[in-house]
């Protein structure tokens, strides 16, 4: 296939940047040329937080999210090709994954006769106004033709992580840890069991920097040093766990609408748990630790595990990840040939190549659609 370059953004659950890559892509190679960030504005973050649970004003909020997202988004597209040296008539479409407001995958109906409860998903950071201000075609949306096919819309980098990081002599698994953690299994070449799985395993970054932000009015947990100085609580790590989704069988997603912070002291208060606020913070870290490597432990034991996403700058974390599975090899996707930072951003230049060349951009074994489809509606410029 005819090599072209493509430009992914991706802006994750913690909301803490946005981030954007310019590569090479075939469909099964990514080669980077140029990475940028930019950091989210303080005002438009609360507005992200805002919106993760309902209350007023939402339309009102949502409206000015999705233009001044997609400014930024623009914004950072021209800086990037500036930055890389590359005319952006080169370029051949933007893959934007919007910032995720809404996530609520299909559940099964309450009465067992009738069918499950559709899903919806919602990314803002108009798509329209990136194709006119940038003068590239862009690829957007991408969730909502997975989940109309009857999936959950996530986790898509699954198949990014299959086309790319695949066929290996040893299983492998790719973590990532972003707002919300997820990994994918990739099977060893002469498995016998050939699919690939792929699933949200619950909270990561997302809680750990929101409670950070809470109490330090820091974005983020460097290096994990807050919550190393302080004590895991056992009685709310118990309850944590006790959340209903880390039982659910995949396929399965989840987002900021189902583990915040209002869950987290919901929960301390309704056990009337006294617990310092650097102790929570150890909980929190240790509560992801424990859901990625409890899901991990279900699928493969042995397999070794590349990290990326945020939660890979964080070595605390990793170093709890890494007690609970001795027996894995633990590594960063740097050794597999693109860095942890821009592993998710990739994933959706991927994305917008496949969509513009017709071609399917999910993994019905993962997201649990009926069929493989084309994911992202198209913008020409």
């Amino acid at each position: 296939m005819e090599q072209y370059y493509y430009i992914g953004i991706m802006s994750g659950t913690s909301a803490d940047g946005v981030d954007a890559v310019i590569a090479s892509i075939t469909e099964d190679q990514a080669s980077l040329l140029e990475t940028h960030t930019l950091s989210i504005p303080r005002a438009l973050k609360s507005v992200i937080f805002d919106l993760a649970i309902s209350g007023q004003n939402e339309i009102d909020k949502i409206r000015h999210l999705d233009v001044e997202l997609a400014k930024l988004y623009s914004q950072i597209s021209l800086e990037l090709c500036e930055k890389a040296s590359i005319d952006k008539s080169n370029v051949k479409a933007i893959g934007c994954h919007g910032q995720t407001i809404r996530h609520y995958p299909p559940t099964p109906s309450a009465n067992t006769v009738s069918p499950p409860i559709h899903g919806y998903t919602l990314q803002v950071g108009d798509p329209n106004i990136i194709a006119e201000q940038t003068g590239i075609t862009t690829v957007a949306d991408f969730r909502r033709r997975d989940i109309a096919a009857g999936g959950h819309g996530a986790p898509l980098a699954s198949a990014f992580h299959k086309a790319v990081f695949s066929l290996p002599s040893h299983p492998r698994i790719i973590l990532n840890t972003g707002g919300i953690a997820n990994i994918t299994y990739l099977p060893a070449k002469h498995s016998t069991n050939k699919d690939v799985i792929g699933f949200d395993t619950g909270p990561a970054n997302g809680l750990i920097d929101a409670w950070c932000q809470l109490h330090l009015s820091k974005h983020y947990d460097e290096s994990g040093k807050w919550a190393a100085s302080g004590r895991v609580h056992e009685g709310l790590l118990s309850d944590l766990l006790k959340h209903s989704y880390f039982d659910l069988l995949p396929p399965k997603s989840t987002g900021r609408e189902t583990f915040n912070i209002a869950w987290v002291k919901d929960t301390i208060s309704q056990k009337k748990y006294e617990i310092s606020a650097v102790d929570t913070q150890a909980t929190l870290t240790e509560l992801t630790a424990k859901t990625i490597t409890d899901a991990i432990k279900k699928i493969n034991d042995q397999a070794e595990i590349y990290i990326c996403g945020g939660g890979a700058h964080n070595s605390y974390l990793c170093d709890r990840i890494k007690s609970y599975l001795p027996n894995n090899m633990f590594d960063t996707t740097q050794a597999l040939g693109v860095h942890p930072d821009w592993v998710e951003a990739t994933a959706f230049a991927w994305l917008a190549q496949r969509t513009i060349n017709k071609l399917s951009g999910n993994l019905p074994k993962v997201t649990g659609a009926q069929k493989e489809v084309i994911c992202g509606g198209i913008y020409w410029a």
